[in-house]
């Protein structure tokens, strides 16, 4: 009678311990992540990124972004080169340059006595541009209408002629194709491609944001006002701290993380987050300046 009370109480015991045993080795087994986050503006002392949310990703935030990348590419400069009502030779221009900004200073720099004669558009503008200066240097055209049909070869020679004057007139005053691109305005598809490229921005961003939330997220915290947070109960592996679709802003400073940190069993890994370890916003497939 005396055994069964000790039998019971040898069983209980057996049982919590089975019970306990895998939340102990799971404890054991599993580690933390504690970190503080600091912004320093240009010339100023560090401020502590408050009340902001982090995130444990198990993978890198640059490789989910180029993984969105195949549910949202970028848009194809040459389709839409394709759609745009200009010559053929503009068509190819654009291809070649890859651009398709016919604006400002680095443009109008950027074109050669070939182009300007090659480019119907280029050619009509710049003879607009440059149609007060006949008489003072410009070249004038030698070719009669009229021959164009009595004498056609006659016609074609001297039309060469003058052409390669031009040719020739833009090379030796460069100057000439200054304001060139005030003509272009009307042509210039600039501003059409730049919406498309950042409404691909604003897709590539969300599928970023995600596919990190539902198939790369560990675990996720916020900052106190000292700028200090952690990750607890971690499984061990590699990781990255990242900010998701935020930035840290401290004056004129803009930045966010992706910093790997590896977590051991029973361990806790440190880690600082500043200026020295932050990246860049990200500008993914920039062509903007295109």
């Amino acid at each position: 009678m005396k055994t069964k009370p000790h039998f019971r109480s040898t069983a209980f015991v057996l049982g919590m311990l089975l019970v306990l045993f895998p939340v102990f080795v799971a404890a054991q087994s599993s580690g933390r992540v504690d970190f503080t986050a600091r912004v320093s503006p240009t010339g100023g002392r560090p401020e502590p990124v408050r009340q902001m949310t982090f995130y444990l990703l198990s993978k890198s935030l640059d490789d989910i972004r180029t993984e969105a990348l195949q549910f949202e590419p970028p848009p194809d400069l040459d389709k839409f080169v394709d759609g745009l009502k200009v010559s053929p030779q503009m068509k190819e221009w654009m291809k070649k340059r890859h651009s398709v900004r016919l604006v400002g200073g680095d443009f109008t720099k950027s074109l050669t006595p070939d182009d300007i004669v090659d480019v119907p558009e280029f050619f009509d503008a710049y003879m607009k541009r440059n149609s007060a200066f006949k008489g003072v240097g410009f070249p004038e055209p030698r070719y009669k209408e009229k021959d164009k049909t009595a004498n056609p070869e006659k016609y074609k020679a001297q039309k060469e002629e003058y052409i390669a004057a031009i040719r020739k007139f833009i090379g030796a005053v460069p100057e000439s194709v200054q304001g060139l691109d005030a003509d272009m305005e009307d042509l210039n598809p600039f501003e059409s491609w730049q919406h498309l490229v950042f409404a691909q921005r604003q897709q590539l961003e969300k599928k970023t944001i995600e596919l990190a939330q539902q198939r790369y997220l560990a675990a996720q915290a916020d900052t106190d006002l000292d700028g200090h947070g952690a990750f607890a109960g971690v499984a061990p592996s590699t990781y990255w701290i990242s900010m998701i679709g935020t930035e840290a802003i401290s004056g004129d400073v803009r930045l966010h993380w992706d910093v790997p940190v590896t977590v051991r069993p029973g361990e806790t890994a440190r880690v600082e987050l500043s200026n020295l370890n932050a990246t860049k916003p990200n500008t993914t497939a920039d062509n903007s300046t295109h």
